[in-house]
């Protein structure tokens, strides 16, 4: 059933912010206990939050964003005393000028204030950034997807309007917000990440194995999948690709989360990676690979990955390759325990064996200059994933603001570009220029000045607008 663990599950108590109350999800609830499949449970849902009294109307209206400073995604300096025309889904005009807005435009007073483009986070994982992970093992599925429909809106309204997703099944859920059934940023999605029995995303418990050949718990969610031989790898990377996947995640070393994975472990062998590379090539794509280690990354890139996941644990030769070969890092700001959400013992001694690299790491993204680019990957708390932006903001101990804004703007736009003819939304992401989506920001402050600005949004952003929509507006005019 799609149960809620609110601590106050009155329809009072959420304020009008949760679906478990609503009729439609009511009925949904009986369709669910008279029998309805795990794969029914997707149309149901779609067809439920499909209905009007789900819907939200949104204004026609061309916008003028009236008398802003504009950081445009790229520059080192503002342009100030900008008039922005959104028409539509793109920015029409920016221009410096007092000419009159259209007549029938709805104008938005920035009063100087900074206009800068949407953030884009390069690694999360839409499904599991919210949840605990005993309750993403053990809850039912369509529980998890609704809280995820909820984690989503709050994820955009962080100011973050597109999100690479880096393993989850978030297919229906990107489905859902794209056609305007749940509101949340846009979403890259991996699909299951693949890895290797025993690899990181290996979940099963000891019971489990040998393995019967039935799919784990994490394989029928969608979460992971094991493979093991390049033939097995090049098949599932193809039915990621078939449900629509813009990129592919495969697994090459140990991970935090996996309590038995150690993070010195070399997984998917270079074959087998290599076959991952191939199917995705094929679909015109690419491979991200999860490594930590000097022996992981070396063999992704020998197998012709185009992006490391993580890389903490790099040396000053893996860190020079990925240089020389033009290979993205995405790896996450980690700093201290406050940067993780609750994690078993040996989870948390390797995530503090990353805290502790982290620093020699970006050392190394500065001395070889390694197209690098921001992600966050906070997991399994609601409280945690609140701090999208304070993860952004831990780049100014290595990185001047706006070298970190670039990350997370034009820079990660550049990564989601790799996606090639699987890109899911044609347009420019991650800048202000003509032509460009219209994912624009607000700020009360200037974040060239002060990056901390961006990990207090619920006071500092003014307006969210994603494709066009304003999601987010207490301007007082």
């Amino acid at each position: 059933m799609l149960s809620c663990t609110s601590a106050d599950p009155s329809p009072q108590g959420h304020a009008g912010n949760c679906l478990c109350h609503r009729p439609e999800i009511d009925a949904l609830n009986r369709r669910l206990g008279a029998g309805l499949s795990r794969r029914g449970f997707v149309a149901a849902l779609a067809a439920t939050l499909a209905s009007p009294g789900l819907a939200r109307a949104q204004d026609a209206r061309p916008i003028l964003f009236k008398n802003v400073r504009v950081f445009d995604g790229r520059s080192s300096t503002l342009r100030a005393g900008q008039n922005v025309l959104v028409e539509g889904t793109r920015i029409k005009a920016i221009d410096g000028s007092n000419q009159p807005a259209p007549d029938n435009a709805r104008v938005l007073d920035g009063g100087g204030r900074v206009l800068m483009p949407g953030l884009i986070d390069a690694h999360w994982h839409a499904l599991f950034a919210a949840l605990p992970m005993q309750v993403l093992l053990t809850a039912e599925v369509p529980f998890i997807h609704l809280a995820a429909a909820a984690e989503a809106e709050r994820t955009l309204l962080r100011g973050f309007t597109t999100v690479r997703d880096l393993g989850g099944p978030a297919f229906a859920l990107k489905k859902a917000i794209d056609d305007g059934m749940a509101v949340g940023p846009r979403l890259y999605p991996s699909g299951a990440v693949i890895t290797a029995s025993g690899g990181h995303g290996d979940l099963r418990p000891l019971s489990d194995i040998p393995s019967d050949g039935k799919p784990t718990v994490m394989e029928q969610m969608g979460s992971s999948i094991i493979a093991d031989g390049p033939d097995a790898v090049r098949k599932r990377v193809r039915e990621q690709l078939l449900q629509g996947a813009s990129q592919i995640k495969l697994i090459g070393s140990g991970g935090v989360s996996t309590p038995r994975s150690p993070l010195d472990t070399a997984t998917l062998t270079e074959a087998e990676l290599r076959a991952g590379v191939e199917a995705a090539r094929d679909w015109s794509t690419y491979v991200a690979v999860h490594a930590y280690t000097p022996l992981t990354i070396r063999r992704a890139i020998d197998a012709g990955a185009a992006c490391i996941e993580h890389g903490h644990l790099m040396d000053d030769a893996s860190a020079k390759l990925m240089a020389d070969k033009g290979i993205w890092l995405s790896i996450q700001p980690f700093v201290s325990d406050e940067d993780t959400g609750p994690l078993p013992p040996v989870s948390m001694a390797k995530a503090r064996q990353i805290f502790a690299a982290t620093d020699t790491a970006y050392g190394l993204v500065k001395k070889y200059r390694i197209k690098t680019v921001f992600g966050s990957d906070l997991l399994f708390s609601a409280v945690q994933a609140t701090r999208q932006g304070i993860m952004l903001s831990h780049l100014r101990r290595w990185f001047t603001p706006v070298e970190a804004l670039r990350q997370a703007t034009s820079d990660n736009a550049e990564l989601l570009g790799l996606s090639g003819p699987r890109n899911p939304y044609a347009g420019k992401l991650g800048v202000v220029e003509p032509g460009a989506l219209a994912d624009l920001l607000l700020v009360d402050g200037n974040p060239l000045d002060d990056l901390a600005l961006l990990g207090n949004p619920e006071k500092n952003l003014l307006v969210v607008m994603k494709d066009g929509k304003v999601h987010k507006d207490t301007l007082k005019s």
